[in-house]
């Protein structure tokens, strides 16, 4: 069956570079998603130039995928001055040292989500950014690596549904638990399921309501069905409050039925002042076996747009940019850091609603 953390999104080439320009490096193989990393980079023309890994399985691996890197140490690539950026998926609460590593050696850093997993390493990253003026990103792949995604934050710039007011995200995943690392179900380790997985949702709460900051109203974490993993969240919701005075609310969970096509039938609601967005991001269920649906209601009617290979993944290209240009087009500092600090804050304050180990 599939799982999200294996899910490699595919897009079209249109590089802003040419080869050689911008080259990359990867380090830290630990979640699937380094792949799509990479791939949605090199489609933007960047060069992945130098892997490292301490585990041969993950190089080989890595390696089929990619034939073109190289295999060297972590010294080597952090030495080269000819390493722009290094795109990483290392485990969830040692991203923020690799990423301080990274920085301190002149070089951009883009690690998978959740960026980090205490407030302390987010003070220590901010620090590190500024001290060294270099970029800490993050893979919000829900949002940015989806051509439904993209596609609405397209729409609201249009103004199609007017002044966005309220979101609601859901973000179910399939649990695939035989296949996932021991790490994955230590807390310490993972963050816990608002700061892992929350945190797609929490970025998109942020960029679809236009809002800079929000705080936590409140949230919630259970483990109703996995007493044999009792650090695992298997449930989790939250609500928003931004500081433009819009909220958002997201659910996220482990509870993906055998029976759905894909790993998660992912979907967002956007609500504006003159209509409403919705998103099938995966999956049209008992429809179709598509992804990237998109639904949108407003004044001037009812209309449906099947996106799937229409829209790309402009991302990619605007932070090798960035990185070139030290803009801030692809995603601001700012916004990194504030999902961070929500994930975490979600995270610390839910209160433990069921768990069935007690």
């Amino acid at each position: 069956m599939q799982s999200g953390m294996n899910y490699v999104p595919m897009g079209k080439p249109n590089p802003v570079v040419k080869c050689g320009e911008f080259c990359f490096a990867a380090i830290g193989l630990d979640h699937g998603h380094i792949n799509g990393m990479c791939i949605g980079l090199i489609e933007a023309g960047a060069t992945l130039k130098y892997v490292y890994d301490p585990d041969p399985k993950k190089i080989e691996a890595f390696c089929k995928m990619f034939p073109q890197v190289q295999l060297v140490s972590k010294e080597q690539i952090l030495q080269d001055e000819s390493i722009r950026l290094v795109a990483g998926a290392a485990v969830t609460s040692e991203r923020c040292k690799l990423g301080v590593e990274v920085m301190e050696h002149g070089k951009d850093y883009f690690t998978d989500k959740a960026p980090l997993t205490t407030l302390e390493q987010l003070e220590l990253a901010k620090d590190t950014v500024i001290k060294t003026g270099k970029k800490y990103m993050c893979y919000f792949a829900e949002r940015i690596h989806v051509e439904s995604a993209v596609f609405a934050g397209q729409l609201i710039d249009q103004g199609a549904i007017g002044k966005v007011i309220q979101t609601i995200g859901t973000g179910p995943h399939r649990l695939g638990a035989p296949v996932r690392p021991k790490w994955f179900f230590e807390k310490e380790k993972y963050g816990g399921i608002l700061c892992d997985i929350g945190s797609h949702q929490i970025d998109q709460i942020l960029f679809y309501t236009g809002a800079t900051d929000g705080k936590v109203v409140s949230s919630q974490i259970a483990n109703y069905h996995h007493p044999e993993y009792p650090e695992l969240d298997d449930f989790g919701d939250c609500q928003i409050l931004c500081n433009n005075g819009t909220s958002g609310y997201l659910r996220v969970d482990w509870f993906t039925p055998d029976g759905l096509s894909t790993w998660g039938d992912g979907r967002m609601l956007i609500l504006g002042t003159d209509g409403y967005i919705e998103l099938r991001k995966y999956t049209n269920i008992a429809i179709e076996n598509t992804s990237n649906h998109v639904y949108l209601v407003n004044q001037k009617g009812e209309q449906y747009y099947h996106v799937h290979g229409k829209v790309g993944f402009p991302y990619f290209g605007q932070l090798v940019l960035d990185c070139l240009n030290r803009t801030e087009n692809a995603m601001t500092q700012e916004h990194v850091f504030n999902v961070a600090r929500l994930c975490v804050e979600a995270q610390n304050q839910a209160e433990m609603i069921y768990h069935g180990c007690k």
